[in-house]
């Protein structure tokens, strides 16, 4: 007994020396590292990102301080309300760095919120991943040296979706879409791949305000044009709002068909998946994809109550991502950390077959062309789509060529 006691004191102290050399070869500014997730607490996107991706964050911390001794208990993360408008982003990021020590924002859902936090982590120099919002600007003329782009964006979801629908016969469109930076970019993304795949607007795309419960005239609208495919490209409450009314007005039994440029599973959730039964979508992930996503949704569900949505998954990948860099660069110092962010490939649960391109900081990643499974055919709760077809990484997002990043 004493042998053994003995025994494991000793490894107990040898453990500790080793901890305390690795802690004194990572240089922290205040000595910890503040993860900041950005996002909507209290609006149309609060359900899909909101108090979910701060416990995804908090898990990735957790996670990482378990597998990392050099860094336990030197992970915060905090969660902010941005409220979905850039100028409160702006000042909540500006905040979160100047008084809340914050090293690295996550998520930033609304993609006018995304690009004001963005222009704010480039002049503070602290880096930001955004998750959620679509623009493809941050990767392009708006792109900068501490903004990352992770799990999709605006070019993928048309190139998966807008391709793959007018593909299957859906060749004319009527497209609405929010008048703000993510609609306006998805409308001109959709409108380019249903043209080069064969399709046609019978109409001008139409801007509706942002937010919106009443999308009546629109949907009249659509039915005295007759496309195949009705197009929305709202997303989260919006969007439930949309389909809500679409099959009010009877447009599917019409041979209108449903194209939806953003989905997530909060929104099939909140009418029911029949209501969505056989539309379209392109999602960088789903819970119930394979084992790997299957074991980590579960982990959430036990933390947080609910299924993950890929948005939530996304900012536990990229707050995962972010520490890694911070434990390769053995600092937070955040031009050491771009530089182990650059050019760097991974593969997790969420982001498969990835890397995160230097050229433009687009992190591309293998993503999922799916159809919204009728309730009838669900085999748990949950169990919303089928997978149609997997996009290559290479093939997914906009191929450097077409960049106008200049960084």
């Amino acid at each position: 007994m004493q042998k053994k006691t003995l025994s494991a004191l000793v490894a107990t102290a040898a453990l500790a020396a080793v901890t305390g050399a690795l802690a004194q070869s990572v240089k922290l500014s205040d000595n910890v590292v503040k993860v900041g997730v950005l996002t909507d607490l209290s609006g149309v996107y609060s359900e899909l990102s909101g108090q979910g991706s701060v416990k995804a964050a908090q898990m990735a911390a957790d996670d990482f301080m378990a597998a990392n001794p050099a860094f336990r208990g030197k992970v915060q993360v905090i969660g902010v309300d941005h409220q979905n408008k850039a100028d409160v982003a702006s000042n909540k990021a500006a905040e979160m760095i100047d008084r809340q020590n914050v090293d690295m924002l996550v998520d930033m859902p609304t993609s006018s919120a995304a690009l004001a936090a963005s222009e704010v982590a480039k002049n503070k120099k602290v880096v930001a991943m955004v998750v959620t919002g679509g623009t493809t600007a941050l990767t392009n003329e708006k792109c900068n040296k501490y903004t990352f782009h992770y799990a999709y964006d605006n070019y993928m979801l048309a190139n998966g979706t807008g391709s793959a629908v007018t593909k299957r016969g859906g060749k004319t469109w009527y497209i609405i879409y929010p008048n703000y930076a993510f609609g306006q970019d998805l409308n001109r993304q959709m409108t380019a791949a249903i043209q080069e795949n064969g399709g046609k607007l019978v109409a001008p795309s139409d801007a509706t305000p942002f937010p919106n419960t009443d999308f009546s005239s629109y949907l009249l609208k659509a039915q005295g044009l007759k496309p195949k495919i009705f197009g929305t490209m709202q997303a989260g409450a919006d969007l439930v709002n949309v389909v809500k009314q679409y099959n009010e007005f009877g447009l599917k039994n019409q041979g209108i068909g449903l194209g939806i440029g953003l989905l997530f599973e909060t929104d099939v959730a909140a009418l029911g998946q029949d209501a969505f039964a056989g539309a379209i979508a392109t999602v960088p992930w789903f819970w119930n994809l394979d084992a790997r996503s299957r074991v980590w949704a579960a982990k959430f569900e036990k933390a947080f109550g609910k299924k993950p949505t890929w948005a939530q998954a996304g900012v536990y990948s990229a707050t995962m991502t972010y520490l890694q860099a911070v434990a390769r660069a053995k600092t937070d110092d955040s031009d050491a950390v771009v530089k182990a962010l650059e050019g760097y490939s991974f593969d997790d649960f969420f982001a498969r077959n990835a890397t995160i391109r230097p050229q433009d900081h687009r992190v591309i990643l293998d993503v999922h062309t799916v159809q919204v499974k009728p309730k009838a055919q669900a085999k748990e709760a949950g169990d919303i789509f089928t997978r149609v077809s997997t996009i290559p990484a290479a093939k997914a997002f906009m191929p450097l060529s077409e960049s106008k990043c200049k960084m």
